[in-house]
């Protein structure tokens, strides 16, 4: 017989048991909860709903059916929502201001839901980008049994005979003001691109972290790849994470017996395997501070290098994530990385199980070229750089998948927003040869970090995407390519040496060797920095809050302290 080893009602029975929680109960009675629903053990099930953003358009309904799926197995479901802010409409303003910062708000507001509701267990369904990271890091900090689910990628679109996603809109948006296409063209790209709901199509933010919920063991396997269209498998995935968390308020194997360093080397393993987002660099760190561990971007470039690139992936590659899916999905990647020795395959996962025992009847499957095998790399090693010098002491990031050109050398083009670098832009000011520094867009200095996916694939769409460098403090879609240093730190805000450029400075980005350095002595750069001053701007409200409780980009860009 199966010994019990976790109460599975620890929380819940503060509300619904005693004579003093009379009126607790009455007000469940209200909601058609009867005496057994009060006797089960209580999960919460946290979606991101919403109408804002075609990745979480369709989360009630999955969210719903998990729910139904739990109270089927013995357990009592509660549904609620949080707030998600969409990166793509809100990307090239000042509501991308507001990304970064949605990402601590999702995970505070399921915070303050588990414990005011006593909630004994957590599923947390979410799409897009920052609504990933935000709920693994609630999981975390809770430390109660806890699955997550992410509600699927996006179908691809089709135009001119090949897969499209939001990235050709982008970079179609560029080739317009570059005169390379006409209004008809661009109408075309737009109506093509985004066919339903689901998460941006190529290994971007939000399915680069799908990746790392799987291979942090806090998912089940197998769930990440579905589109969020595919009514059987995504039925199917929906069905196992709810017949997974009612096992865990059995079991009582928590997060923080899942969420190891290795755990979190695996998960920057998969990042840089699948041509990943640069976006991990912020949240594995924060992800890894709430469980009271810290993962550097030394990390991150000892993982990445030791790393093959094993799939295929847009926008590095040629792939969408529709192709992974018909591939094996995150399975068949973590298999070819366990097979290269390039994954800790002790790691427990949610099923109970290591991840090399999840994987026993896994293998990458012949005949398709979107995942290789270990011995056929895409590349031999995976796809972040990290570059420091006299320009970032703290360090930049750089996504070098796919990136013919690994090294630049130009004059500065000096911007102190991304609005005036956009504008420079489309009047076609930026030429061959530049190094386009976009600065005070930092964690503080946004505040908020925006990320900078309408200059880069302006810059891209007008064939400029190998011939410049860019640099900020700010940061990038998942969907950016070419030579592109993100996450400079410290900060311009901070007094950063970012904040010391001027145009026509020298500047030297080499991917290859790590290095980010300007041209000039420390002499100058001391005397500039005696003259600098920080900008004055007071916001009020919650970007206000957030400048001044925010952490800097290289430890996670946190806002609190870990739980203990």
């Amino acid at each position: 017989m199966y010994e019990q080893s976790f109460d599975p009602r620890h929380k819940s029975r503060t509300i619904t048991e005693g004579a003093d929680k009379t009126a607790n109960r009455a007000m469940l009675r209200a909601m058609g909860l009867g005496d057994q629903d009060m006797k089960n053990p209580w999960v919460g099930v946290a979606t991101v709903w919403s109408e804002a953003t075609p990745c979480n358009v369709n989360l009630d309904e999955q969210g719903r059916a998990v729910a139904d799926f739990v109270n089927a197995a013995g357990a009592t479901a509660r549904l609620f929502n949080t707030i998600s802010v969409s990166d793509g409409i809100a990307m090239g303003h000042e509501g991308m201001k507001a990304s970064l910062v949605s990402r601590e708000v999702i995970a505070d507001s399921i915070e303050l839901m588990m414990r005011a509701h006593c909630y004994d267990a957590l599923v947390c369904v979410a799409g897009c980008d920052k609504s990933l990271p935000g709920m693994l890091m609630v999981m975390a900090r809770l430390n109660v049994p806890s699955v997550f689910l992410y509600g699927g990628t996006i179908m691809p679109g089709r135009h001119r005979g090949k897969d499209v996603t939001v990235q050709d809109a982008f970079e179609a948006a560029g080739a317009y003001a570059a005169g390379t296409i006409d209004d008809e063209e661009l109408h075309a790209v737009e109506c093509a691109v985004c066919p339903g709901a689901g998460a941006c199509g190529g290994q971007y933010t939000a399915n680069t972290m799908a990746c790392v919920a799987e291979a942090l063991g806090m998912a089940v396997p197998g769930s990440s790849a579905p589109p969020a269209t595919i009514g059987e498998d995504r039925t199917r995935v929906q069905e196992l994470t709810a017949m997974t968390i009612v096992d865990l308020l059995r079991s009582g194997v928590l997060p923080r017996d899942i969420l190891t360093k290795e755990a979190f080397e695996n998960a920057i393993a998969v990042s840089a395997a699948t041509g990943g987002s640069t976006n991990v660099a912020l949240h594995i760190p924060a992800i890894a501070h709430e469980v009271g561990l810290e993962v550097t971007f030394e990390d991150i470039e000892r993982v990445s290098d030791r790393t093959p690139t094993l799939a295929d992936l847009r926008p590095g590659g040629k792939f969408v994530a529709l192709d992974l899916y018909r591939a094996g999905g995150v399975p068949s990647v973590l298999r070819a990385l366990l097979d290269a020795g390039c994954l800790h395959g002790e790691c427990v996962t949610v099923t109970g199980k290591t991840i090399a025992e999840n994987l026993a009847g896994v293998s990458v499957p012949d005949g398709q070229s979107v995942v290789r095998k270990h011995d056929d790399p895409v590349a031999p090693n995976g796809g972040f750089a990290i570059v420091r010098g006299n320009l970032a002491p703290e360090g930049g990031v750089v996504k070098t998948t796919g990136v013919e050109k690994l090294r630049h050398t130009g004059r500065a083009r000096v911007f102190d927003c991304e609005e005036d670098a956009m504008a420079a832009v489309q009047r076609r000011e930026i030429k061959a040869g530049d190094v386009v520094v976009i600065r005070y867009e930092g964690p503080k200095g946004g505040p908020g970090m925006r990320e900078m996916l309408g200059v880069t694939a302006a810059i891209v769409g007008q064939g400029l995407g190998y011939d410049i460098a860019l640099l900020t403090d700010g940061r990038f879609s998942g969907a950016t390519h070419g030579l592109m240093v993100g996450h400079v730190g410290p900060e311009a805000y901070e007094g950063g040496p970012i904040s010391l450029l001027q145009d026509g400075d020298l500047v030297t980005v080499d991917a290859a060797r790590g290095e980010l350095s300007v041209e000039l002595s420390d002499e100058v750069l001391a005397a500039r920095k005696a003259d600098w001053e920080r900008p004055k701007v007071q916001l009020g409200g919650g970007l206000e809050k957030y400048r001044r409780l925010v952490g800097p980009a290289h430890k996670g860009a946190v806002t609190g302290c870990p739980v203990t």
